[in-house]
């Protein structure tokens, strides 16, 4: 199949009608405007609904509704227009509705600057909402993973009754790239019975609400919803090594960051040292197992922590690595952007070259 070439922003929009998407629910914000605007021309051909909402609470709202009646839904924004989502985001996920948001990330905090950054980690793993919740969260590298990613994320969030975050930097929205288009739908998907699609006096009507008044029904609510955490995470951690063997220098990043640690580790090589990249996929459920076993390999002599922030994924790293080798740190914020020279250079002082 001949590959196109696609803005990112626009792909993730094509891609999301390929996956079933038929209700979009957002507000223009750079540096992803283009894709309600690419959902503004494509979705009512393809037989959906795009409604430009009057800011991102009342988007998340809607998706809310559109979600408890069984659509595929997605809203997108970048990161003070998540903020502005996150009341509605616990509520998705007090009340089990999947939904796939987008979050195309760029610098803060506060307004900040429509630069590319990786200031939202903690937000979308933590969660910036109230309660005790998790989502899905997908970090893709790539303009062709994120197409990929998107049918995964809409099965997911119906698989497990979740919310999906699809968490880029402003780059991947905004560059172009080859894109071969393939989708494979998940063909076990659960029917959706619990929707509020209408009883036709054939069943008790569906109740869908995320508040429990009785402390003891709360707390029943919140251990099953930890239940489907841990499944989650058991089921679904994705990850990527690249050139780890006999490697001094073990780069972690995701997103373009982790493109800059291949460039990096290149140029390491050629210089003799050799360099491998861990790439998280999945940055919730983190795959602590994997990048533990990966930092604990003889070779590796130092951790080296890629970001597009002040450091946040280091956290989860360090938590990972458990001690057992230095975890060190590089990273640039308001969309300063480090060169894999810059990159190379801090990892050469991590091995005391």
């Amino acid at each position: 199949m001949a590959k196109e070439l696609w803005k990112g922003n626009e792909a993730i929009a094509e891609a999301a009608i390929r996956a079933g998407c038929r209700c979009y629910f957002g507000y223009p914000i750079t540096p992803q405007s283009e894709i309600p605007e690419y959902m503004a021309k494509h979705m009512p051909a393809a037989g959906g609904v795009f409604l430009q909402s009057e800011s991102e609470i009342a988007a998340i709202n809607m998706v809310y509704g559109a979600s408890g009646a069984g659509a595929r839904v997605m809203t997108s924004s970048s990161s003070p227009g998540i903020s502005l989502k996150q009341e509605g985001i616990s509520y998705l996920c007090g009340a089990e509705l999947p939904a796939v948001i987008v979050n195309v990330m760029r610098g803060g905090p506060g307004l900040g600057t429509i630069q590319a950054a990786q200031g939202d980690y903690f937000q979308a793993t933590r969660g910036g909402g109230n309660g005790d919740y998790r989502l899905i969260v997908l970090a893709p590298a790539t303009i062709q993973e994120v197409v990929d990613l998107m049918q995964d994320a809409f099965d997911l969030a119906d698989k497990y009754r979740i919310p999906v975050m699809m968490l880029l930097d402003g780059m991947i929205g905004q560059m172009m790239e080859p894109v071969e288009w393939t989708h494979t739908p998940a063909a076990d998907l659960p029917e959706k019975s619990w929707a509020t699609t209408g009883t036709n006096n054939e069943r008790p009507p569906n109740i869908i609400n995320s508040l429990f008044i009785d402390p003891d029904e709360c707390n029943r609510h919140n251990l099953k919803l930890e239940e489907k955490y841990r499944r989650i995470t058991e089921n679904e951690q994705r990850f990527e090594i690249t050139d780890a063997d006999e490697a001094e220098v073990l780069f972690v990043a995701y997103g373009t960051p982790a493109r800059l640690a291949r460039a990096a580790a290149r140029l390491l090589g050629e210089e003799g040292i050799k360099a491998g990249v861990f790439r998280p996929i999945s940055v919730w459920p983190y795959p602590y197992d994997a990048l533990h076993e990966a930092a604990g390999k003889e070779s590796v002599k130092a951790v080296v922590t890629v970001e597009l922030s002040t450091g946040q994924m280091v956290d989860d790293v360090r938590i990972a690595v458990n001690g057992i080798k230095p975890v060190h740190f590089i990273g640039q914020a308001g969309g300063v952007v480090p060169t894999p020279r810059e990159v190379a250079d801090a990892a050469k002082k991590a091995l005391g070259r």
